[in-house]
């Protein structure tokens, strides 16, 4: 009795667990349909639509309005390129910060606004030839900054089997006394 309350508490609380997520991921149906799509890579925004159509040559005109900026008319205005099945536009050199980007149509319908926030891009790091060991990371137990030539191999491995041999022969010599 104890072990199937047990069992469905834990199952309710898996279950619970696991739709967490999906619930705070979830938004509102209005925010999904949208006529653009916008996306930064690095410091450049770019915004793509197919909701335009075009009016005597244009399609439309794309702006980017930066937190004090309140109007369409305010913001980096780009003029819409491409084809029936879509058109873009992008600004480059966008400093960090949240901005909203606003497409016009030409008939002067707004194809959608979303905002965006465009991130401090990663500093690049460059290695040098000289900033690197030449032979990599050594690694071991003394020793493993510097490298020895034969002769200090050879005097060190002559040390360390005199070692050996004489531990040996000192451990035998008291184990039994009457031996060499």
């Amino acid at each position: 009795m104890r072990t199937s309350r047990f069992l469905v508490r834990s199952g309710l609380t898996v279950a619970a667990a696991a739709a967490l997520p999906l619930t705070l991921t979830a938004q509102p149906a209005v925010a999904r349909v949208s006529g653009i799509s916008v996306s930064t890579t690095g410091s450049t925004v770019s915004v793509v639509t197919s909701a335009c159509a075009q009016i005597n040559g244009s399609w439309g005109t794309a702006a980017l309005l930066g937190s004090a900026q309140a109007s369409f008319a305010q913001g980096r205005q780009v003029a819409l390129s491409g084809t029936a099945a879509g058109q873009s536009a992008a600004w480059s050199g966008v400093s960090p910060g949240t901005y909203t980007v606003v497409v016009m149509c030409s008939n002067g319908s707004t194809a959608g606004t979303q905002s965006v926030i465009v991130s401090t891009p990663a500093p690049r790091v460059t290695a040098t030839p000289t900033a690197s060991p030449s032979r990599g990371v050594m690694g071991g137990l003394g020793g493993a900054a510097r490298d020895y030539g034969p002769i200090a191999m050879g005097v060190g491995g002559a040390l360390v089997g005199t070692g050996v041999i004489a531990a040996a022969w000192f451990l035998r010599r008291r184990s039994k006394p009457y031996r060499l």
